[in-house]
């Protein structure tokens, strides 16, 4: 996927006021719209204009983008860093397959899960529902807490530069909350008009990566080392879990590799996940004398060949 430079595109400085932009998407709509433009690229050019007005028009999308396209170049291999989005809150809903499909797979990319909402028509208007990925910790989900969160709302100052203000919000995070559940905090949204109640705020929950587990849906991944007796005679072994500490019974004969699934001990949801852990077993090091002739007696009393299937 090629990164686009929507500045570029527009032939507009990253600077820009939000007229300025205005002014320069008339000008090459003018330019190269296939009614009035006799270029044989007038309709794919007619479409990148479209899509960089579309982001730059738009105060929440400019300021994602713009914290997103600093250092890249047009045209570049590009792929966005894994939750660039995270703390960026927006207004309205996403569009539509038939919109996205109208621009490119960049586009699409980022913002094919952002939009604006459509105005109704009433006297007495809800205020628009707003948007927001948040980062959790996994220990967060196994007991509950309570967070505050900051997030960023992008609005055009008095010179239409676009500006990002921060704002704090304190959330409980309920207990079994899994990857992908939208938390909804009530009132939290847009304001509403002559005096509608304002929209809500929905909170896209996804956990940080964690240094010993691993995530799917709602089961969890963790490896369990082993000691090679432990393994090849079979234990009882404590492991430590986001709740607390848990005993395993480790069958005898175990590999690396071989998988035990502890039913229900994943994500706590109503249907809750399972926690599965990979055996790795770890051979401890021969750094004393005595060491050594442990091993050197294992070479001579077991006469084991693990390369013995495949014929050598």
């Amino acid at each position: 996927m090629e990164f686009k430079d929507y500045y570029k595109t527009l032939g507009v400085s990253r600077d820009a006021s939000a007229e300025e932009i205005k002014k320069a998407f008339r000008r090459l709509a003018r330019k190269y719209h296939p009614d009035v433009s006799k270029a044989v690229d007038a309709e794919q050019k007619m479409k990148e204009v479209n899509e960089a007005h579309t982001v730059l028009s738009d105060p929440e999308k400019r300021a994602a983008y713009d914290q997103l396209g600093q250092g890249y170049q047009a045209g570049k291999e590009f792929r966005p860093p894994p939750d660039w989005n995270t703390g960026f809150e927006f207004s309205g809903r996403e569009f539509s397959g038939a919109q996205t499909g109208n621009f490119s797979d960049f586009f699409s990319e980022l913002f094919g899960h952002m939009g604006k909402q459509t105005s109704h028509s009433h006297h007495r208007t809800r205020g628009e529902d707003h948007h927001a990925k948040i980062m959790l910790d996994l220990e967060d989900t196994y007991r509950g807490a309570s967070r505050s969160l900051t997030l960023r709302a992008p609005h055009v100052d008095d010179k239409g530069q676009i500006k990002l203000a921060e704002h704090k919000i304190n959330v409980r995070i309920p207990k079994g909350v899994h990857e992908g559940q939208v938390i909804r905090l009530a009132g939290q949204g847009g304001p509403g008009m002559a005096g509608a109640s304002a929209g809500d705020l929905f909170l896209e929950v996804h956990f940080n990566p964690h240094a010993r587990y691993r995530v799917e849906k709602k089961d969890v991944y963790a490896t369990l080392p082993l000691s090679p007796w432990e393994a090849t005679l079979g234990a009882t072994v404590k492991f430590p879990v986001p709740d607390g500490l848990i005993e395993v019974r480790i069958p005898e004969g175990s590999q690396t590799g071989r998988k035990l699934r502890l039913k229900g001990r994943g994500i706590p949801a109503t249907s809750p996940g399972d926690l599965y852990l990979v055996l790795e077993v770890v051979l401890p090091p021969a750094t004393t004398p005595k060491a050594k002739e442990i091993y050197q007696m294992m070479a001579r009393e077991l006469a084991f060949n693990p390369r013995e299937k495949m014929g050598v």
